[in-house]
């Protein structure tokens, strides 16, 4: 076979493979991401911090910033998350009952929860100096007695739960060491090791940087590669339509609410009516004329009203239109 023959044939072959897609936008599993818990490191975190650091917010940003970025879910937003618990009053023990999760899902309008939790936080190993103790290591994760460098080492388990069972649809784990060793775990130019965000590039630059980046990544993808395994929600999508009620200092109100199948976060259009069309012979109204103002992105939501921001070029007034996106 001469190498013409065989280029086309391998043309060919490659032409009937469809490179992997993500799914559309509508059937994209809508997820919300609890705090991960962190008890069982949290005499690991007050030693390399300095104090009690709520590492598990930070891991669920992380994971939140790297669903977001993979495109596989509709991931929703971390504020909305933290303002409806604060609202429901649960607690943080609460929170970690899968049937809480769920019903906060439901609340929120998601289809699944991700909720996760620290395992291992620290060095890789417990070093002995040459008189058999312990190192010693300082909130900065600075060993006090040799200097023996060591490498940061981190590891997260997440479960993701479907809000309508409570059931545990998948469970899987991320684990993550730094390619580097050093005396210290966050570096020694972090002296405010306390207040290190873990978002930071002078966090991810650390070896516990590298370790976490690691170990969220590779959480991720197990997540985002079990996407195929999930059920796929039957909920069809619920058109609404109401009024502008407020509009105050950038705050939206509308009278429309859960009962009508507003959820938080939902993304709604705003319109005015610029002249309605009327049929000559009946009087009946045949179609309206409406300008786009923006949208208004809910935020909270009773079961007669829904509260958010507005962004648009226009100004909204009481009454106008407040609809699902055309689009939907």
């Amino acid at each position: 076979m001469n190498k013409s023959c065989f280029a086309l044939m391998l043309l060919a072959a490659c032409a009937g493979v469809a490179p992997a897609q993500k799914p559309p936008e509508t059937q994209k599993r809508r997820v919300a991401v609890m705090r991960f818990g962190y008890g069982t490191v949290r005499s690991s975190v007050q030693t390399i911090f300095g104090t009690d650091s709520d590492v598990g917010k930070g891991i669920s940003d992380m994971v939140i910033d790297q669903l977001l970025k993979d495109g596989t879910y509709r991931v929703i937003d971390r504020e909305m998350l933290d303002k409806l618990i604060q609202e429901q009053n649960f607690s943080n023990s609460d929170r970690a009952d899968p049937s809480t999760a769920a019903k906060i899902g439901r609340l929120l309008g998601v289809d699944t929860m991700v909720v996760g939790d620290i395992t291992q936080f620290g060095r890789d190993d417990h070093s002995t100096s040459a008189a058999g103790a312990l190192d010693r290591w300082d909130h900065y994760g600075i060993s006090r007695l040799g200097m023996k460098k060591a490498k940061a080492v981190v590891a997260i388990t997440a479960r993701m739960i479907d809000v309508n069972t409570g059931e545990v649809l998948v469970s899987e784990s991320g684990r993550g060491m730094s390619q580097r060793s050093a005396t210290s775990l966050l570096g020694a130019g972090n002296s405010e090791a306390g207040a290190v965000s873990m978002s930071s590039s002078n966090f991810a630059q650390t070896i516990l940087g590298e370790a976490t980046t690691e170990a969220v990544s590779t959480l991720c993808r197990a997540l985002d590669a079990d996407s195929g395994r999930l059920p796929v929600s039957a909920v069809p999508v619920v058109h609404v339509k109401g009024e502008v009620a407020d509009f105050t200092d950038g705050v939206m109100v509308v009278n429309i609410g859960t009962k009508d199948g507003v959820k938080i976060g939902d993304h709604l259009e705003v319109t005015r009516t610029l002249r309605t069309i009327r049929d000559p012979v009946t009087g009946k109204i045949l179609r309206s004329v409406d300008e786009k103002l923006g949208e208004f992105r809910v935020t909270s939501v009773d079961a007669n009203s829904a509260m958010g921001s507005f962004s648009g070029t226009g100004k909204p007034k009481v009454s106008d239109i407040v609809k699902t996106n055309a689009d939907e």
